[in-house]
């Protein structure tokens, strides 16, 4: 049984890290487990950057976006010289153990980390939803949300002035977040990296439906299927409809994190915790049908999340 863990946040940022972070550190206090918090990510444990944590120091944080600890890029840690800085400095402090929270990059940097010695439990912390084995990560649902409310009050703006509003959203290999809101929020097109799609198509239809008296037409694009800026400029001459673009950017990832972000953030905090602390390491907790499993650390990082294809299937037959 270990004495002593760590927990960092690492990459991009999502709402609810704060949640399962805090699972973490009370988890640990809980069982007796002293528990270290690591400042921006792998770069802190390069740096040295930790320190030891107690209840209060994650008091008030279950209901705040981004992450208290921090998160930053660290070249240093591609090489093997810092990797093995790290695990100097988890020595010296007595670290026997690491939670690492955050997406594809982050959990890669675990599996790493695993193989000079040092246990590690991950958690998927991503508003992409693209880590493979896990139906679920850590900030999606809030991202979905924000982007939803972006779509609500969009349309407003779209069908006042018989407009077509292209919507550019986070997902550069995944197009999870674009595929899920567009639904959602009634878009007649969805542009997702895993779909091919043809832009003359799609601006003939969107011209013919214009023509028969439609008001307004959303169009949600993933960053990973194109800029929308550039799309949105060729609709506009291929349509000869007044067309505009909206890019969301960073407005995805802050925010308080919704229920559903703050429950299963802390469910997966706790088993992370457990986990690790009974000697179970090298896996990612995630869910699969609602119910919390465990996943083999390097498959997590060596697969690739496919999209569902009902959901791109639903997408066609509600437009």
């Amino acid at each position: 049984m270990l004495k002593c863990i760590a927990v960092m946040t690492s990459g991009g940022d999502s709402p609810g890290m704060n949640a399962a972070a805090r699972a973490v550190v009370r988890t640990a206090l809980y069982e007796g487990v002293e528990v270290w918090g690591i400042n921006n990510g792998y770069k802190g444990a390069i740096e040295d950057d930790m320190y030891k944590l107690e209840s209060r120091s994650v008091g008030d944080i279950i209901q705040r976006g981004g992450t208290f600890l921090g998160t930053a890029r660290s070249p240093e840690f591609k090489t093997e010289e810092g990797r093995k800085q790290a695990m100097a400095n988890f020595k010296k402090h007595g670290i026997q153990g690491l939670v690492i929270i955050g997406g594809d990059g982050s959990l890669t940097g675990g599996a790493l980390l695993s193989k000079l010695g040092m246990p590690i439990v991950g958690l998927p912390g991503t508003i992409d939803n693209d880590v493979w084995g896990t139906d679920y990560t850590i900030g999606a649902d809030t991202a979905a949300n924000t982007i939803v409310d972006a779509i609500n009050k969009l349309r407003d703006t779209a069908s006042a002035h018989r407009r077509i509003i292209l919507i550019e959203v986070m997902g550069r290999k995944s197009g999870w977040l674009a595929m899920t809101t567009g639904i959602a929020g009634g878009a007649e097109y969805v542009l997702v990296p895993e779909v091919k799609y043809n832009i003359d198509d799609m601006c003939q239809e969107l011209k013919e439906a214009y023509d028969r008296g439609k008001r307004y037409s959303i169009v949600v694009v993933a960053e990973g299927a194109g800029s929308a800026i550039e799309i949105g400029k060729e609709v506009g001459e291929k349509t000869g409809i007044d067309t505009r673009v909206s890019v969301l950017g960073h407005i995805q990832r802050g925010g308080s994190p919704s229920v559903e972000d703050r429950i299963k953030a802390s469910m997966l905090g706790e088993k992370a915790a457990l986990a690790l602390i009974s000697g179970l390491s090298n896996v990612v907790f995630g869910f699969d049908a609602g119910k919390v499993v465990s996943i083999d650390l390097n498959d997590a990082v060596h697969n690739q999340k496919t999209l569902d294809p009902e959901l791109i299937r639903l997408a066609r037959v509600l437009a």
